[in-house]
């Protein structure tokens, strides 16, 4: 662990991922602030010891923070990124993670931030990759609103690099899981199986239930976040240059996520089949090589995460009833 005493801005950190990685910078001596609207993240993930604002990215008074702090870094998980909502509301979608992402790299270009960390998504802004696992390099072709604004992002942050000098990195999530997801949305799809299953459901699979997607444990997200903060990108400018893909590089179907969770919970479900959903990928996993050329690697397989993730949820729901 690199111990450090930067001022640390987290957007988003009172949601699933960004608050494991708000607790990473406190844990590495970061002073750290936390800007979130509330409108999915939740006050109890908020770790003790980081300054918490509540605050829609897109205020403009959010100028008025980066004056007072002058945050050193700037880690930006607040966003949209439910692909059927972008869908249906694409102006929406636009608003929260064009806009949104324009006033804090306004805010943090008028007061020399030094890094601006950007998360991506490498679910989307590859649509369907003619190359599995995909590279960084792979060519850009999102399917959704959601990807549109994600690939947009990027570009957006190579203009602030190439005109003002503001470094950033780019981190290109696969799917993402672990305690604290939100079973309440598309993107949690483990911990929806996971309280399925606790409460003796069927689990609700969308098509055949033999479309991939690469899961990776939040724990190993934490780390690529810790490792892109501290690292030094070169000279590069091109937007495969700024990027990391972050994943486990395996693709794991519908199907054998509902098996494995089975395992883990010991318990066994029945599955009823829904329509596929308009603008999901039918293969997603990636090739996180240039990454783990750095030094990260993903330390959890999907079962141990898997694992951790409903013994999580078993003891939430523990302290509920007591």
């Amino acid at each position: 662990m690199v111990y450090s005493n930067r001022r640390v801005l987290v957007t988003g950190g009172a949601g699933f991922i960004a608050s494991h990685v708000a607790e990473a910078y406190l844990a590495c001596g970061d002073e750290v602030w936390i800007v979130d609207d509330l409108s999915s993240g939740k006050r109890v993930n908020i770790p003790d010891g980081a300054t918490f604002i509540e605050m829609d990215v897109r205020d403009p008074k959010i100028r008025g923070l980066f004056e007072e702090v002058r945050f050193d870094l700037v880690n930006h998980h607040a966003a949209q990124i439910d692909v059927r909502s972008s869908v249906s509301d694409p102006t929406n979608d636009a608003s929260i993670n064009l806009l949104g992402l324009l006033n804090i790299a306004e805010a943090a270009v008028e007061v020399g931030t030094q890094k601006l960390l950007f998360v991506s998504s490498g679910g989307v802004v590859y649509g369907e990759p003619g190359q599995i696992p995909t590279p960084e390099i792979a060519e850009k072709r999102p399917l959704s609103p959601y990807g549109v604004t994600k690939l947009c992002g990027e570009l957006y942050l190579g203009y602030y690099l190439h005109v003002h000098g503001m470094e950033y990195v780019a981190l290109r999530y696969s799917n993402v899981f672990g305690p604290r997801q939100d079973p309440h949305g598309e993107a949690g799809v483990v911990a929806i199986f996971c309280t399925r299953i606790l409460n003796g459901q069927e689990l609700t699979i969308f098509g055949d239930g033999e479309q991939t997607r690469d899961y990776v444990y939040v724990k190993d997200v934490v780390a690529a976040n810790m490792l892109a903060s501290n690292a030094d990108m070169g000279e590069g400018t091109g937007l495969d240059s700024r990027a990391f893909n972050v994943g486990s590089g395996v693709g794991t179907s519908v199907l054998q996520l509902a098996d494995a969770l089975e395992r883990v919970a010991e318990a066994t479900c029945s599955r009823s089949h829904l329509p596929e959903r308009e603008g999901e990928l039918k293969h997603s996993t990636l090739d996180s090589g240039l990454i783990q050329s750095r030094g990260w690697s993903p330390t959890y397989t999907l079962e141990e995460g898997l694992r951790e993730t409903y013994d999580h949820i078993v003891k939430q729901r523990a302290r509920a009833t007591e």
